[in-house]
């Protein structure tokens, strides 16, 4: 644990390191962030110090020097919808132990002081040693996000052996059917998803929250047969680093969806741009395959020039070649034996020079044309080697 006692800006402070550090530092888990609480300071005494206030609905401060996040003790009342709706009462006579009953999960609120005394009000240290997630109150309910960051809790540590608690799985059911999860904004259910798609076992984070009755709200098209070949793609993902992990997860994730079915998902999600692009070219890469799958027995024939040349127009290769790169990275996991091919028809078109075609006097529409005919040619020709 980092020495704050030493730091003169903390100096007569009552200073707690909370939260995810001290859960993955009792787990043996790696740690790679402090978030401290403060009990019994002001905004005013922060600033003095030299803090600077980030806060925009509680008070949150930065360290000058380490960046690291300290917040002043606080208290949550529901007062809205959804994740942001509640009151924040921050003042100097907020105990430690009410700003850890207002935390999520037991294991979440155990708090230790600069000289490494823990303060365990709920017995999150019991909790971990029976490798189980179980709800602080029945406040837990108040915030629908909640139900997101236990699944993805589980995602996390289920290879550790841990469980949901029966009573807070039944916690996470009632959300479900209240229509609080309703109210997130689109780009949080994002951020907690993309963050389950990068744990060691991100099955696990939809197959909860498909027993909580979480995942129609959300993703209504993964339900049923469609999650459990979801799930079976998405534990087959190309060794690639072009595109991050989560990203290559969700593009195998939806790939049995059609295309219709995952364009609503992703506008409902509000993806980024490059999360949906590339799930729709990793959905080309498939049609590709099933298509020559379905026609042809053999490998070497299994490949049509048209049909390659569209995939690769598609994917818009000409200018920006490396998503085509990334999709034969993920054709070498889904059919090993069309990569050479693929790659030799690839490279055999990018060889084809625009240039040339000038100098031979195509210009113009025509020089489009041509262009794309000496492609083909190209591709057929590398294809029948």
């Amino acid at each position: 644990m980092k020495e704050t006692n030493s730091d003169p800006r903390l100096a007569g402070l009552n200073v707690y390191r909370v939260g995810g550090a001290v859960r993955d530092e009792l787990l043996g888990w790696p740690v790679y962030d402090n978030d401290w609480v403060v009990v019994g300071a002001t905004p005013e005494a922060m600033r003095k110090r030299g803090f600077k206030p980030v806060g925009r609905d509680f008070p949150v401060f930065l360290h000058p020097e380490s960046a690291e996040e300290y917040a002043l003790a606080r208290t949550e009342r529901k007062s809205g919808h959804g994740y942001s709706g509640f009151e924040v009462h921050a003042s100097p006579d907020v105990s430690l132990e009410e700003d850890l009953l207002r935390r999520d999960l037991t294991i979440n609120a155990i708090a230790q002081s600069t000289e490494g005394e823990l303060t365990d009000p709920f017995n999150g240290q019991g909790d971990i040693e029976r490798r189980v997630l179980r709800h602080i109150s029945a406040a837990f309910s108040e915030d629908p996000l909640r139900v997101l960051r236990t699944a993805r809790f589980l995602a996390r540590y289920a290879s550790l052996g841990f469980t949901i608690a029966p009573e807070t799985q039944a916690l996470m059911r009632k959300v479900s059917h209240s229509g609080e999860l309703e109210h997130l904004a689109a780009e949080r259910v994002w951020v907690e998803t993309e963050k389950a798609l990068g744990e060691p076992s991100p099955e696990v984070y939809f197959t909860t929250l498909e027993r909580c009755d979480a995942l129609n709200v959300w993703w209504p098209e993964l339900a049923g047969e469609a999650l459990v070949k979801g799930l079976a793609a998405m534990a087959q993902v190309p060794d690639s680093d072009m595109f991050p992990l989560a990203h290559w997860r969700h593009a195998q994730l939806v790939s049995p969806l059609s295309d219709e079915q995952r364009d609503v998902l992703s506008e409902r999600l509000k993806l980024p741009n490059a999360v949906a692009q590339l799930a729709h070219h990793t959905a080309l890469t498939y049609s590709l395959i099933n298509h020559s799958l379905k026609n042809h027995a053999l490998p070497s024939d299994a490949l049509e020039g048209p049909s390659v040349l569209r995939w690769l127009e598609r994917l818009d290769g000409w200018r920006k070649p490396e998503q085509v790169e990334g999709q034969l990275a993920l054709v070498k996991v889904l059919a090993p034996e069309q990569v050479g091919p693929l790659e030799n028809a690839w490279q055999a078109a990018r060889e084809v020079s625009p240039q040339a075609l000038i100098a031979e006097g195509y210009q113009g529409a025509a020089l489009g044309e041509a262009l794309r005919a000496r492609r083909g040619q190209a591709v057929e020709a590398a294809l029948t080697k």
